[in-house]
């Protein structure tokens, strides 16, 4: 058998991969114990408040730990796989005794080996160009008093022993939240999962005397003890409902929109406008040789007409600096495209769309989605949007009053394209015809502004000529 050393052993832990969060799900492991892998290889996929990101492992050699199961959410900055980077084959642990690693994980890592050129590379961010520094560990923690043990020794009938230091209690980071929320103090308990790491059981089995202690009456003389009714039990009918836990994606979302609709002051106005001829536009850029393999679909022509009403009104393009109570004017346009995917709404945003040609527009649209679709989202691409469109007519919908995204000043909701009659040119005619609504912090954008930039878009989609002669 391959002895391995502890300094031959490297972490991975669970990387930032979106600027400022705090925790990531891991959807999917696609290694295991035992398995050899490269600088580079992905080794799972994992679900943050943005969207799903897969982690590449920085170094070579054989995986020797999963510290977490599929499913379970760990902070930033925590262990998640444990790699043999000795180059042995990954040790057998004889049966019935489980590996030390497992009980490792406060254990302090052994120093990186000097960097040989290739740096390990963060996702989304390509290979670091400057050395790194690693945060200082946290050290034991403070010594189990000694009162407590004196007394215990006397009552045994031997002198006080010495105390020595006792180190932090082993349990995983869900164990020591759930401890803290139970008010349990893990160095009371004695731990009953592999090499000593203490477990949900043990600290709901600690917890049930506490509340038995605190619910108990006090009373003066001994008496009967009333029989206490069993708690009853909440109960759900699986065949009549079904539960979703509320994380990731959809809580991120959940938790933005609330923030924004009770923190900007919405107003919303409305637009029913004549497309017949920006839909013929879309048909006639389908033929065209300089959109040939791009996505060509009113919504790009919507885009582009809603780029040019925030040229022509640059102040709308703008956000709230609250801390500093300030107005910062963007000189450049982030567009976001609200996007349903089965983990919940997103939006992407594409990074300077204002200096974009319509075919270039086209093309970012069209990765965008792709994109989106295929859950491969980075979030990074969903940072910095300045001002969003989502599209809710593909499901039908005429219009809506949307929510603005985080952030930001406004945001475009269009309608379905239906075929109505409509007067032009004096009679009554089937025609192209959608709403428009757009949403804006009134804080910003007041209803002269606001009304000035949704009656540009409307007419750019009416007469989107006016795109040669407008932009």
């Amino acid at each position: 058998m391959t002895t391995m050393t502890e300094a031959s052993v490297r972490e991975f832990k669970m990387p930032d991969v979106g600027e400022g969060l705090t925790e990531a799900e891991i959807l999917k492991w696609y290694v295991q114990p035992g398995d050899t892998v490269t600088d580079g290889q992905v080794v799972c996929e994992v679900e943050t408040a943005k969207a799903a990101v897969e982690l590449p492992i920085p170094y070579d050699g054989v995986v020797r730990e999963l510290r977490f199961p599929e499913g379970t959410t760990v902070d930033v900055g925590t262990a998640i796989i444990t790699v043999d980077v000795s180059g042995g084959a990954a040790p057998q642990a004889p049966a019935g005794q489980p590996e030390t690693a497992a009980a490792a994980p406060e254990v302090p890592e052994a120093p990186e080996p000097e960097p040989t050129g290739r740096q390990p590379v963060l996702v989304g961010y390509g290979v670091a160009t400057t050395s790194t520094k690693r945060r200082p560990r946290k050290g034991p923690e403070v010594t189990v008093p000694a009162a407590a043990q004196a007394v215990q020794a006397e009552l045994n009938g031997h002198s006080a022993p010495a105390v020595p230091a006792r180190t932090r209690p082993l349990a995983k980071p869900p164990v020591r939240k759930l401890a803290k929320d139970l008010g349990v103090d893990l160095a009371t308990i004695t731990p009953s999962g592999p090499d000593g790491v203490i477990t949900r059981e043990d600290v709901h089995a600690a917890a049930a005397p506490q509340a038995a202690e605190t619910a108990a009456p006090v009373t003066e003389t001994p008496a009967a003890p009333a029989p206490v009714a069993a708690p009853t039990a909440v109960t759900h009918d699986g065949a009549r409902e079904t539960r979703i836990p509320v994380k990731g994606v959809r809580k991120a979302t959940a938790a933005a929109m609330v923030g924004s609709a009770f923190t900007a002051p919405h107003v919303t106005e409305f637009v029913t406008v004549d497309v017949t001829r920006t839909m013929k536009l879309v048909e006639e850029l389908k033929q065209d040789k300089e959109f040939q393999g791009l996505r060509v679909n009113p919504l790009l022509l919507i885009a582009k007409a809603l780029l040019v009403a925030i040229r022509r009104n640059p102040d709308v393009n703008a956000s709230w600096d609250e801390a500093n109570q300030e107005i910062v004017l963007k000189h450049y346009v982030n567009l976001g495209i609200a996007a349903a995917t089965p983990r919940g709404l997103i939006v992407p945003n594409i990074k300077d769309a204002h200096a974009k040609t319509l075919p270039q527009l086209a093309e970012s649209l069209g990765e965008l989605v792709s994109t989106a679709r295929d859950g491969k989202t980075s979030p990074a691409a969903m940072q910095g949007g300045t001002v969003t469109i989502t599209n809710v007519g593909v499901f039908g919908v005429d219009t809506g009053t949307p929510i603005l995204n985080p952030g930001e000043s406004a945001i475009l909701a269009v309608g379905a394209i239906k075929l109505q009659p409509w007067v032009h040119k004096g009679k009554v005619k089937p025609r192209q015809v959608t709403t428009l609504a757009l949403s804006f912090d009134h804080r910003l954008v007041d209803g002269e502004l606001g009304s000035k930039v949704l009656a540009d878009v409307a007419a750019i989609l009416e007469q989107p000529k006016r795109l040669m002669t407008w932009v």
